[in-house]
């Protein structure tokens, strides 16, 4: 058969090869395979409305497709068996049929033949499939390439530039390293700072938060300017102490979108220090707050308290709610880390902070519920009283839900003895075997609702250390 023109295909594998930001053989490739699917749907079509499909998953597998970019064009090829009787044309060839050609042919010899229909035949469906197919492929090879390229950066701060505004979200293109090609990447809503001002083209420290693959999109990155992680890394790149190692980043807590605007964005650093002559605290903010300045002006303002971290819960309590003054810390239950907080009376306002958020980061960092008391009016006999309710009905809650997983252990060894009694019974074969394993639904983990707990005087917000710790 002739060769099929293509008439500018080269010039339009480097159009995509540019345009998707992949090497020209992988669109080459990429190519090769779609016209091969193509090439089968024209085969299959064949058949419809005549008889029923003949070809298995695996019956193309002789066949490849081979590009032209000289004479820009394309045909399909097919590697057939030489044999003396022929039970498949697609994948045999007679032997009388090769020694006609050549003399040399011997049986169980593979030659390659073009097989390769007319332009004309291979008809609108086949045109659409080869269509789908190549965009498939590129999309399945973008993604493995954003994957493979930033999945395991090292350093997961970025330098992001602003390009477009789709709906709230910031389109921003970034680079994993020198001399590799830009890639877009998406700043949501969410995780935008509010004192951010993003301009076309202004540069911006960004944390690479994902890899995902969006429906009719393709892999896209998603980056963001609130995780807790680039407070870590701007510390890191500022201190030579942490770098060394002197002076450790034990946890953070940020709350970089209040939910009010009268509240601004802050954040709590815990660090501590490995030698004793090393002062944590003093090494983060710098002489006269040179190098925590920094990074506030890296985040455009936010408020950050550095505060030491220390092995006693008291201590770590009182640090956690600085600025305010503390002069007593109760550790009414430590095992549910609950702790009652004292506080002079001109200090309360302090401690809870605008709308709590003072009290709520405290919270989050160290990992315990604070109730912010009033010194002077604290009655120690009437609140260990209510302390002692709260760790009865906690104690209550832990034993249903105790209870609760007991009884759903119990549940799922049953339902595997009575799986595994039944297959005794009555044996499957290994691919219905596999069919039978994807179609179990897992079984869902027990929920025991837990009542809430009666307001304190000061409260802090649930503790969600896990989400602000810092790597």
């Amino acid at each position: 058969m002739a060769l099929v023109m293509l008439p500018g295909l080269s010039a339009l594998i480097e159009d995509i090869s540019e345009e998707k930001k992949l090497p020209a053989n992988v669109v080459e490739a990429a190519l090769r395979e779609a016209l091969l699917k193509g090439y089968e749907r024209y085969r299959r079509t064949l058949y419809i409305g005549i008889s029923e499909d003949p070809f298995d998953e695996e019956y193309f597998s002789n066949f490849d497709v081979g590009l032209d970019l000289d004479e820009e064009g394309y045909r399909v090829l097919a590697s057939k068996i030489i044999v003396e009787e022929v039970e498949s044309e697609d994948h045999q060839i007679g032997l009388a049929d090769v020694q006609q050609v050549t003399d040399d042919a011997q049986l169980g010899d593979t030659v390659v033949l073009d097989v390769t229909p007319e332009k004309d035949d291979f008809g609108r469906m086949a045109a659409a499939t080869t269509k789908q197919v190549l965009a498939q492929k590129l999309r399945e090879h973008q993604r493995r390439m954003i994957q493979e390229e930033f999945a395991d950066l090292e350093d997961p701060v970025l330098t992001a530039r602003v390009i477009r505004f789709e709906r709230q979200s910031v389109i921003m293109a970034v680079s994993s390293g020198l001399g590799r090609p830009e890639v877009e990447a998406e700043l949501p809503r969410r995780d935008q700072l509010p004192n951010d001002n993003y301009r076309a083209n202004a540069t911006f420290k960004v944390f690479l938060k994902e890899v995902s693959e969006i429906a009719r999109r393709g892999p896209q990155l998603f980056i963001s300017r609130a995780n807790a992680g680039l407070v870590v890394y701007l510390f890191e790149n500022e201190v030579p102490e942490i770098q060394e190692g002197s002076v450790r980043i034990v946890a953070v807590a940020r709350e970089a979108n209040p939910p009010s605007r009268a509240v601004g964005p802050r954040t709590k650093v815990a660090v501590d220090s490995v030698e004793r002559e090393v002062d944590p605290v003093g090494a983060c903010i710098g002489a006269r707050g040179s190098r925590i300045q920094q990074v506030v002006n890296e985040l455009r303002g936010e408020k950050i308290d550095v505060i030491r971290w220390s092995p006693d819960p008291g201590q770590y309590l009182a640090n956690s709610l600085s600025p305010a003054r503390v002069d007593m810390v109760r550790l009414v239950d430590p095992e549910g880390q609950h702790a009652h907080v004292l506080v002079p009376p001109d200090q309360l306002s302090l401690a809870i902070g605008r709308e709590g958020q003072n009290v709520r980061l405290a919270a989050r960092l160290t990992g315990w519920k604070i109730d912010i008391k009033n010194s002077e009016e604290y009655d120690q006999a009437s609140e260990d009283e209510q302390v002692a309710e709260l760790i009865e009905h906690r104690r209550e809650e832990e034993a249903l839900q105790a209870e609760a997983e007991a009884r759903l252990e119990a549940e799922q060894a049953a339902r595997a003895e009575e799986d595994a009694r039944l297959r005794e019974l009555y044996p499957i074969e290994e691919d219905e075997l596999e069919d039978y394993g994807e179609e179990q639904q897992p079984i869902a983990e027990a929920e025991v609702e837990a009542e809430p707990e009666p307001a304190a005087e000061a409260s802090s917000e649930e503790p969600v250390a896990s989400e602000d710790e810092a790597r």
